[in-house]
Formats: structure tokens, C-alpha cells, sequence
């Protein structure tokens, strides 16, 4: 094959041919994809939730991860703060002609590698190339089963409610931008999928109210998405709020608030306030949960999302205004 993708390779023809059997079929071999039939055939029963979500971080590879493993463990959190268990993956690859083949292998592997880690199999998928600079896009859509009597929902979320998050804020948002601008900081991206931390809240008996991963617009765009789905304020503490030195040390530098840093490797659970101290345990007891917090809670005392600030005062947190950059999936 050669080194590069061309246009033959988005033709339907032998180059085509070439690429999936010696690239793609090398890594996602499966019985339901290995039929290469126009649709996958699925056994499914019971409830059902559903997800899809497009990928186009620059740059491709950074310390941590890269695209691939960034479009499995996007699309599979999506399902399983839903309540769901993730089955199938359809994966969708549009390629820029120049594309350096080794790039693609090495992106395809890792997706193939973290698929597997989270027990997800790419049943179907699409590869199209494009005239471009070399760049690829994924788009990833993920099936998962939710167990009879899981419910979630942000509706369910009540006033007294305690809102926990997993771990640090800001860590793939500042690789991201660390990479766009050639710093060396030792700043890793947190890309990971959550299946451990939400297995143990299930298995450890939490009755979770709503959960979130905290991605694109940070924490105070998702809390302000729950706040409005319960109809209820939040009141947030900013001395709990888990950052990491490095990444503090970077927002310093850059004037960037964590705030409104997203992650890809972070969940924020909502339970009910008896229950605070013993999700917060179950989550440290994960590797990635292991700096867990209680972060704040539900209030009827506000009508929107507040943050008791380390001097004593209110902040009120409003959503992300404008353009988060860089883009970080």
C-alpha cells in the first residue's frame, strides 16, 4: 500500500479494497463485521439508549491518547451516564488526502484497543476520503442495554441532593491547548472511558440521580444544564473543587478558568444527600475516581448555579458564553 491516502482510497475500488482488509479489518475483526454485509444484525432486548458524536480535535495525537481512543471513550461515557451498558460501535472515518498511513494505523489501533477495554464491538462503519491537508475526522455512534430498574435523568434530581465529581477538571482541555502551542508542562490528557466508576456506584447499591461527563463547556455548563432540567439552583464550593497544580499553573499563565475546562475522562453524579459520603468512597476506591469530591448541591435557595467563593462571598457560574477553545474532541 502506499504511505499516504489518496483519493483512489475513497473510490470503492482496489485501493479501497486494500485499506480496509490490511488497516481496518486488521483491527476491528468480529464475527457481526467480519459478514461485511450493508448492516450489522444486533440482539437486543430491553431498553435501549443510544448515542452518536463527531470527533475533529487537533492535533490528532497528544500525551494521553488521540483521536481514536477520544471517539470510543466519548460516544461509550454518553451511554453509561445514561444508566446503560455499552454493547456496539459504528464507526465512521472521513480521511484528508495526504493522510499519512502510519497516523491512521496507529489511530485505528488504539480505537480497536480501548473498544475492547470497554467491552464495546465496532459492529459497522464508513470510510470516506476528502481532498484536505492530511487530517482525519471520526464519527462514532454507541448502542448500550439499560438494566430494568436503572433510572436516571436530571429530573429526578431534588433539592438537598449532593453533586460529586471524579477527579481534576481541566486536564484534557489544557493538554489540548499545550500541544496547540508547543508547550512542554508534563500536562497528560484524562481520556479514558468510565465504566469502573460507574459500575461501582451500580454495584455498591448508590441510588444515582443523574449523572454527566464533563466535557465541551466544563462543569459550569453542565451544572447549569442539570440546574435547568431539575428546575432547581446549585449551589457549587469552590474549595472543594479538585484541580491539579499543573493545570492551575497553566490557567495562571493563560488566564483560563477550570471552570469552564473540559475533560474527557470525568463524570459529575448526582445522589441523594444521605448518600454523599457513600459514593464519594466507592468512587476513591477506583483508579479513576481516586480524587473524588462533593463539590455542592442542590438548593432551593437559588434559582440558578452558585459558588461559595474561597473568600466567603456567592459567584454566580453561568454557562460558557462564546467559543471554548481549543476544540477538545
Amino acid at each position: 500500500m502506499e504511505d499516504r491516502i489518496t483519493m483512489a482510497h475513497g473510490s470503492g475500488g482496489r485501493s479501497s479494497a486494500e485499506l480496509m482488509r490490511e488497516v481496518f479489518g486488521r483491527y476491528f475483526r468480529n464475527p457481526i463485521l467480519d459478514r461485511l454485509e450493508d448492516a450489522a444484525l444486533l440482539e437486543l432486548s430491553g431498553r435501549v439508549a443510544y448515542s452518536t458524536d463527531s470527533f475533529v480535535v487537533t492535533p490528532p495525537e497528544f500525551p494521553g491518547g488521540n483521536i481514536g481512543k477520544l471517539a470510543v471513550c466519548g460516544t461509550v461515557n454518553d451511554l453509561l451516564v445514561m444508566g446503560a451498558e455499552p454493547r456496539y460501535l459504528s464507526t465512521a472515518f472521513i480521511l484528508e488526502e495526504g493522510l499519512e498511513l502510519s497516523l491512521l494505523e496507529r489511530v485505528v489501533r488504539s480505537l480497536a484497543e480501548e473498544a475492547a477495554a470497554a467491552g464495546v464491538t465496532v459492529v459497522t462503519g464508513d470510510t470516506k476520503v476528502v481532498e484536505g491537508r492530511g487530517g482525519l475526522m471520526i464519527n462514532t455512534s454507541g448502542i448500550g442495554l439499560v438494566p430494568p430498574g436503572r433510572e436516571v435523568g436530571v429530573d429526578r434530581c431534588r433539592p438537598g441532593d449532593r453533586i460529586l465529581l471524579s477527579g481534576n477538571l481541566g486536564d484534557h482541555h489544557a493538554c489540548i491547548l499545550s500541544a496547540r502551542m508547543e508547550i512542554e508542562n508534563g500536562v497528560v490528557s484524562d481520556c479514558a472511558c468510565l465504566g469502573e466508576l460507574t459500575r461501582a456506584l451500580w454495584q455498591g447499591g448508590v441510588h444515582v440521580r443523574a449523572m454527566r461527563d464533563v466535557t465541551r463547556g466544563g462543569l459550569g455548563t453542565v451544572l447549569n444544564e442539570l440546574s435547568a432540567g431539575a428546575g432547581a439552583g446549585v449551589c457549587l464550593w469552590e474549595r472543594a473543587l479538585p484541580v491539579s497544580a499543573a493545570v492551575r499553573g497553566f490557567c495562571g499563565l493563560l488566564g483560563l478558568d477550570p471552570l469552564y475546562m473540559g475533560n474527557e475522562g470525568k463524570l459529575a453524579a448526582v445522589v441523594p444527600a444521605e448518600e454523599g459520603e457513600k459514593a464519594l468512597a466507592l468512587m476513591r476506591a477506583t483508579e479513576q475516581g481516586k480524587d473524588a469530591e462533593i463539590i455542592g448541591a442542590f438548593t432551593d435557595k437559588h434559582e440558578n448555579v452558585v459558588m461559595e467563593t474561597l473568600p466567603g462571598g456567592l459567584r454566580v457560574v453561568d454557562m460558557l458564553y462564546g467559543e471554548g477553545l481549543p476544540r477538545i474532541c
